[in-house]
């Protein structure tokens, strides 16, 4: 008995492919999951001084199953982690993942020898798609991490880079 191939390796449909992931990358939805003072940064970034409703993220879901982005803002203690995964396993796909601020990267300044509370970074639960470093990462930080995603999706960038002045 064979098995069925999965026609999404075979037939590719271009124009329907790239509007659906300029769709996808103009409308993300994040989960409101912030564990320490990142948090405080990517509620700011929600508000109206730096409006991340300009990228079209602005909609903070309060449900996994509503989400398809996590930004994961803040240290993650050991005892939390495996309400994090749950959090993640419960994300309809596809998602993606930004970890926000040096503890949720490598634990911050909580890892040193013999510690045994803190996990040291977020991609040792699942992976992760954006990084955006910094103790506390600026709001304006949030949103470029949030373009990256965006040109991880589409492949190309929204906005131009700014150089500075040589």
């Amino acid at each position: 008995m064979e098995t069925p191939v999965d026609t999404s390796q075979i037939v590719q449909f271009a124009a329907l492919d790239d509007l659906l992931a300029l769709s996808r990358a103009n409308s993300l939805w994040p989960l409101t999951f912030g564990l320490a003072c990142c948090a405080i940064e990517m509620m700011a970034a929600g508000g109206p001084r730096f409006d991340i409703s300009r990228f079209g993220a602005e909609v903070f879901r309060p449900s996994p199953r509503q989400a398809d982005v996590m930004i994961v803002a803040g240290t993650i203690n050991k005892k939390m982690a495996p309400a994090v995964k749950t959090l993640y396993d419960q994300m309809l796909e596809p998602k993606w993942v930004i970890a926000m601020g040096n503890c949720a990267i490598s634990g911050g300044p909580f890892v040193f020898p013999g510690q045994y509370a803190v996990v040291e970074g977020v991609d040792k639960l699942f992976p992760v798609d954006v990084y955006i470093p910094g103790c506390p990462p600026r709001p304006e930080a949030l949103i470029e991490g949030i373009l990256a995603l965006e040109q991880k999706l589409t492949g190309k960038r929204r906005w131009p880079v700014v150089k500075p002045p040589q």
